[in-house]
């Protein structure tokens, strides 16, 4: 068995454990060098990424590391760091004053995270004011969304208060109002983008990488496309740092992996791959 995984605790997504389990040298699998195992929890959103950059560091240092990954969402990454569970927990969001006392927070990459509909609604655009409408369900038809290439009742697919998102969408994306208690909700971008690509009437919102897969339609908001660029820019509004999270200092091999993260030339062009690198 290669020294390289993915739980599938806490509903992890397909993609990542493709990403993970693709390609690990099969040399790796007979080394008997006792290796040290970092284990990750958290943020759906950074999952892809945070699992390029294993499959990466252990690729260099197959002897001396194991990772075992899970998702869970951006607060479970949190509380998980805080009680000791995990090494790292994958943060989605800024750290707050509420937040338990102790955790570094490492930042790592930004990223975009929008709105989505079904490819069989190229819906373009989103102003504030149409999406809050959309959201509170004052408006319940895509009759009456501008630019909607379909009729017929919105179905609304959301994420559930594990996951930081929530807060993210509703204080930048729909002026601080709260999203109607209909919304559908999902443990993972991957699982909400699923949900999207298989229900045309449905309108979503997922994490950068999950809208460049090619069976969803990410959309713009307030006139801004949604992309690495724009997120880099500043033009695009919803835009959010990705942290490795530890419980004081980190040590071992962990200080080592952020610390690859945060310097190498390797780490900095899979971040540039889809995301938008910190300098």
């Amino acid at each position: 068995m290669p020294h390289l995984k993915i739980s599938s605790k806490r509903a992890v997504a397909a993609v990542a454990a493709s990403v993970l389990l693709a390609g690990v040298p099969a040399s790796a699998a007979s080394a008997k060098t006792k290796a040290e195992t970092i284990t990750i929890s958290g943020a759906t959103g950074s999952a892809p990424l945070v699992a390029l950059l294993a499959k990466k560091y252990y690729s260099l240092h197959p002897k001396d590391v194991k990772f075992k990954l899970s998702q869970g969402g951006g607060e479970v990454g949190v509380q998980d760091a805080a009680a000791g569970r995990v090494t790292i927990g994958n943060g989605g969001r800024d750290p707050r004053p509420s937040d338990p006392a102790g955790l570094v927070w490492t930042p790592i990459a930004r990223d975009y995270f929008t709105f989505i509909t079904n490819p069989a609604n190229k819906l373009p655009n989103l102003t504030q004011a149409v999406a809050t409408q959309i959201w509170t369900r004052q408006i319940t038809d895509w009759s009456q969304v501008p630019g909607s290439t379909i009729t017929g009742p919105i179905n609304l697919i959301g994420r559930t208060s594990a996951s930081s998102q929530p807060a993210l969408v509703q204080s930048i994306f729909l002026g601080g109002k709260a999203p109607s208690s209909t919304v559908s909700q999902k443990a993972s971008d991957s699982l909400v983008r699923q949900a999207v690509a298989s229900d045309k009437q449905a309108i979503g919102y997922a994490s950068g990488w999950y809208t460049q897969q090619g069976d969803v339609n990410p959309v713009a908001f307030n006139g801004v496309a949604p992309s690495p660029a724009t997120a880099k820019s500043g033009q695009f509004a919803g835009v959010r740092t990705y942290y490795e999270i530890t419980l004081g200092k980190p040590t071992g091999q962990a200080a080592k992996f952020i610390s690859w993260i945060v310097k190498a030339p390797a780490a900095r062009k899979i971040i540039a791959s889809y995301w938008v690198p910190l300098t």
